[in-house]
C-alpha cells in the first residue's frame, strides 16, 4: 500500500496525528489538553462522557468555578489570591486618584514553598530591597472557618534535625548489644515523649493556639541493608517547629542531652535551623498594628491574632527589622492550603479586594516614625 498525500489523508489518520501532537509525556504531561480532545470527540459522536479524577473534583490548574461560585485551583488560597487582591486594590486606588504619604511596593518573590532560600532570604540582603526603605510588610496568612479573620504576628522556627546513631553490627540471629537501632530508639522515644507533652499542653489550655507550642514529627527513618544484618548506622529525621518564646540555645542543649542519654556514637545535624524568631507587637505601642487594627475595626472585621504554626517569608522580613503581619482576608472558609480541592468562593475573594482598598490607605498614611528619620 502507498501512503496518500496530505490533501487526501484519511480522517482517522488525521485524528490520530492530532492526538499524538498533545504532549502527554512525563514529567510535565498536558493531561488537560488530552482530556479536552477526548471530551470533544465524545461530544461530536453524541456519546456521554464521565471524567473521574482522584482527590480533586476538577483539574487543579483549570480554575473551575462551580454553580455556587467556588473556584477550585491549586493556589486559590495559598496564595495567588492575595497577589491578585493586592494588584486589584492598587488598581482601584490609582483609578480613584489616591496618593499617600508613603509608597506602596508589591513584591512577588519565588521559592517560599521550599524555604525561600533562593527568594526572600536573598532578596532582603539585596541593595534593591534596602532601597525600598520598607517600614512595614503584609504577607500571607490562613483562611478562618468562622466569621473572624486570622492575623499572624509571629511564627514558629523550623528546625530540621537528623539524628545519626552508630553501634555494633552483626548477624541478625544474635543478641548484639549497643546496636545503632537500640540507641536510635531511645532518642526517638525521648523526642516523641516531648511531642506528647507539648500536645497535652495545647489540649489542656483552651487559650493556647497551635503556634504557641512546639511541634515535632518523625518524618524519615534510614538504615539497614538486609533482614539478617544488624546495621552499624541508622538515622531518624525530625521536623521541629519551635515556638517563638522558646530559649533556642537551651533547646539545642536539650537535643544534645537526648542524644547523650541514648549512648555513645549518637549525634545530630541540622537540615534547617532558624535562629531569629521575631514578634511584631499587637498593641498600640506599634503604630503599624494601630493602623491595621483600626482599619479592620472600621470595617467591622473581628481579628484573631495568632502565631503562625508553619513558616512564611515574613520571618526574613522581621529578621532584618521590618515588622510584618500575615493576613489573608478569607473568613467563613475552610483551611485548604496544600489540600485536595483547594478552593475559594468568589465573593470571599472580591471582599478581600475591598478590604485591601481600605487597609492599604491606612497603612500608607502612617506618619513618619522617629526610627525613620
Amino acid at each position: 500500500m502507498t501512503s496518500k498525500g496530505p490533501e487526501e489523508e484519511h480522517p482517522s489518520v488525521t485524528l490520530f496525528r492530532q492526538y499524538l501532537r498533545i504532549r502527554t509525556v512525563q514529567p510535565k504531561p498536558d493531561y488537560g489538553a488530552a482530556v479536552a480532545f477526548l471530551e470533544e470527540r465524545a461530544r461530536q459522536l453524541g456519546l456521554s462522557c464521565q471524567k473521574v479524577e482522584e482527590c480533586w473534583s476538577h483539574d487543579p490548574f483549570e480554575a473551575f468555578k462551580d454553580s455556587e461560585g467556588y473556584i477550585y485551583a491549586r493556589g486559590a488560597q495559598d496564595m495567588k489570591c492575595i497577589s491578585i487582591q493586592y494588584l486589584e486594590a492598587v488598581r482601584m486606588l490609582k483609578m480613584e486618584g489616591h496618593q499617600f504619604p508613603r509608597t506602596i511596593h508589591m513584591t512577588f518573590v519565588p521559592d517560599e514553598e521550599v524555604g525561600g532560600h533562593q527568594g526572600m532570604e536573598l532578596f532582603v540582603q539585596r541593595p534593591e530591597f534596602q532601597a525600598l526603605r520598607a517600614g512595614f510588610a503584609l504577607d500571607e496568612g490562613l483562611a478562618n472557618p468562622t466569621d473572624a479573620f486570622t492575623v499572624f504576628y509571629s511564627e514558629r522556627s523550623p528546625w530540621w534535625v537528623r539524628v545519626t546513631s552508630t553501634g555494633k553490627p552483626g548477624h541478625g540471629s544474635r543478641f548484639i548489644e549497643d546496636t545503632a537501632a537500640e540507641k536510635l530508639h531511645k532518642v526517638v522515644s525521648s523526642i516523641l515523649a516531648f511531642r506528647e507533652k507539648e500536645w497535652q499542653r495545647l489540649q489542656s489550655n483552651p487559650h493556647l493556639k497551635e503556634g504557641a507550642v512546639t511541634s515535632v514529627n518523625l518524618t524519615k527513618l534510614e538504615g539497614g541493608v538486609a533482614y539478617n544484618v544488624v546495621p552499624a548506622t541508622m538515622s531518624a529525621s525530625f521536623d521541629f517547629r519551635v515556638a517563638p518564646d522558646v530559649d533556642l540555645k537551651a533547646f539545642e542543649e536539650q537535643l544534645q542531652s537526648w542524644c547523650q542519654a541514648a549512648g555513645e556514637g549518637v549525634t545530630f545535624e541540622f537540615g534547617q535551623k532558624w535562629m531569629q524568631p521575631q514578634v511584631t507587637p499587637t498593641d498600640d505601642s506599634n503604630p503599624w498594628w494601630a493602623a491595621f487594627s483600626r482599619a479592620c475595626k472600621d470595617m467591622n472585621l473581628t481579628l484573631e491574632p495568632e502565631i503562625l504554626p508553619a513558616a512564611t517569608d515574613s520571618r526574613y522580613l522581621r529578621a532584618v527589622g521590618v515588622p510584618a503581619l500575615g493576613f489573608s482576608p478569607m473568613n467563613r472558609t475552610p483551611v485548604l492550603l496544600h489540600d485536595h480541592d483547594e478552593r475559594l468562593h468568589e465573593a470571599v475573594f472580591l471582599r478581600g479586594v475591598d478590604i485591601y482598598t481600605r487597609l492599604l490607605p491606612a497603612l500608607a498614611s502612617v506618619p513618619a516614625l522617629p526610627s525613620e528619620s
